[in-house]
């Protein structure tokens, strides 16, 4: 998933106060919105928020009829009540509101931070509940794959080998015909063949993902790697008339991986990267260190994932493409986590999407 920082809403209308504790959040290095209003507060909360600073009484609005707003807007956020004249009546209110927490102004900079990494505590919690209910949808899925790929792996290749004997001694009956008469002969049976290669190869990532191999974990120099995806789609990338660049730091540790799975998960991403990128558009592969990890990016200057799509990118049969299996980026995912690594996608530098897969060096 995504990394950020943590960000926070503050929502008062007294300017010295919001300047001040603005300085102070941002000083921690929080990421820090305001607003005077709530009016102003329900546009700032749209990207969404970790946190919320909320003033009870506003120009334009009650604090915690607010809260509620916010709540629909960012639901994992979580939200801290201020007020300056604290009654029973508000704490109650603060409660039903949904609030985390109620802090009396002016309330000390040390109890604001405190307050303010309980809530994130918080929202990371429950962030943990949402990613491991994910896992186990996940698995329910794989293990739904699992047998229906033993019981249907045999009886599909069977007749796709089948077809595909049968295809190339027909082939070889029509090269026996006179040129003339092969190519209206020819063309159907190319694409026939094409559809079986289509099946053949959709089978594969049905077997793959099911039943991943073991790994041969050896090591593995980063920039051959690196280059020899690159110099395998340079003519793709050329045909699409797609700038392909490479990028690996000099020096670089080499990585602890399975050469050929490693090859796997950059053709994988770098061929989304040139689907994803229009005419004109760039892409590029990159490698370097942070850490004891080898980092693998891979960027494109295309339209970008939404980030309603981000979080479901790596599930099984999950696909933004009109046509696919939805398994690419889930063996992707599976491949990168079985060397013990991890994997993350984000907005490239390049204006469309970035993938960073992360693997232990060697």
């Amino acid at each position: 998933m995504t990394t950020h920082r943590a960000r926070v809403l503050l929502v008062d209308d007294n300017e010295a106060l919001v300047e001040n504790l603005a300085s102070i959040l941002d000083d921690e290095g929080y990421e820090v919105r305001t607003a005077p209003t709530g009016a102003k507060a329900l546009a700032a909360a749209r990207p969404g928020f970790d946190v919320a600073l909320l003033d009870v009484r506003l120009p334009d609005a009650d604090g915690t009829e607010l809260a509620e707003k916010l709540r629909e807007i960012s639901p994992e956020g979580a939200i801290v009540l201020l007020t300056g004249f604290a009654t029973l009546e508000t704490a109650i209110a603060a409660v039903r509101a949904g609030a985390f927490a109620y802090l009396v102004k002016p309330c000390s900079t040390p109890d604001l931070l405190l307050t303010i990494e309980q809530a994130l505590r918080q929202v990371r919690l429950h962030a943990e509940k949402r990613e491991l209910s994910r896992r186990a949808q996940v698995a329910e899925r794989l293990a739904t794959v699992g047998t229906m790929t033993a019981g249907l792996s045999h009886e599909i290749r069977n007749p796709l080998n089948a077809a595909g004997l049968q295809l190339a001694v027909l082939e070889r009956r029509v090269n026996k015909l006179s040129p003339a008469d092969q190519p209206p002969l020819l063309e159907p049976l190319r694409l026939v063949r094409d559809e079986i290669g289509r099946l053949e190869h959709l089978l594969e990532d049905f077997l793959q993902f099911a039943r991943p191999r073991e790994l041969n974990i050896a090591r593995v120099d980063v920039a051959s790697a690196v280059e020899s995806v690159v110099g395998f789609l340079a003519g793709d990338a050329e045909q699409r008339q797609i700038t392909l660049e490479q990028a690996v730091a000099p020096g670089l540790a080499q990585a602890a991986a399975d050469p050929e799975r490693l090859r796997q998960v950059l053709m994988n991403l770098a061929i989304n990267a040139l689907d994803a990128t229009p005419a004109g558009g760039r892409v590029r592969l990159e490698a370097r260190s942070e850490g004891r990890e080898v980092v693998f990016l891979v960027d494109d200057s295309g339209p970008g994932i939404a980030p309603a799509a981000r979080d479901r990118l790596f599930e099984p049969f999950f696909t933004t493409k009109p046509t696919g299996s939805g398994l690419g980026l889930a063996i992707v995912h599976a491949i990168v986590s079985q060397h013990g690594g991890s994997i993350e996608v984000d907005v490239s530098p390049l204006g469309g999407a970035r993938f960073a897969a992360r693997l232990p060096q060697a």
